[in-house]
């Protein structure tokens, strides 16, 4: 199990991500001031963000990571003098705002991470091929059944390796797009399939 850090080290981190979008944002001496958001709006847009983290329940090590890609999605869409206004609810850019944050939030919370079986559950690769086979026919026959075209698509490719990006390549979608299919994909199928 990790061990949160102290408040200073997530200060500190903070700190770091406004310093790296402050560089970034800095592309000549003489734009500087006319494209750059204010340090203020930058660490309001960073408590924003840690906020979100925080109600997500994400690990404490990831926010600033989260953050950072957050800044960087707004770089690209949002002009960097209209990051001020972009806090307010009623604003222009703020939709696009609150669009960067769910898309890394739920990219983060589906993220693939290794955890090993639990004690109740079956590992099933010690058992004879037949029936490996049956489990299966069952799980194939679940997926017909159940999931839509391009769920069982994504299904498909996916159970034979292939990441979401390489996915979304093939399909011709968005890899946001393809990670919410599979996940709703998984959902439909511990449903009919009645796994807790």
């Amino acid at each position: 199990m990790k061990k949160a850090f102290p408040r200073t080290v997530r200060r500190a981190r903070s700190m770091m991500v406004a310093v790296v979008v402050g560089a970034a944002l800095v592309s000549s001496p003489e734009t500087a001031q006319a494209t750059q958001p204010t340090a203020k709006t930058v660490n309001d847009v960073s408590r924003y963000c840690q906020a979100c983290w925080r109600n997500a329940r994400l690990h404490p090590d990831s926010w600033s990571d989260c953050t950072q890609e957050v800044l960087t999605r707004l770089l690209e869409r949002v002009e960097p003098s209209r990051w001020s206004t972009m806090l307010k609810k009623d604003a222009e850019d703020h939709r696009e705002f609150i669009r960067a944050i769910d898309a890394v939030k739920k990219r983060t919370q589906r993220s693939h991470k290794y955890n090993g079986l639990a004690e109740d559950v079956t590992d099933h690769r010690s058992e004879p091929d037949a029936a490996r086979n049956e489990l299966r026919e069952v799980l194939d026959n679940a997926v017909r059944d159940v999931l839509s075209v391009r769920q069982q698509r994504i299904v498909q490719l996916s159970s034979a390796g292939w990441s979401i990006p390489e996915i979304a390549r093939q399909l011709r979608t968005s890899v946001e797009r393809v990670s919410d299919e599979k996940y709703k994909a998984i959902r439909k199928l511990r449903k009919h399939l009645a796994v807790a």
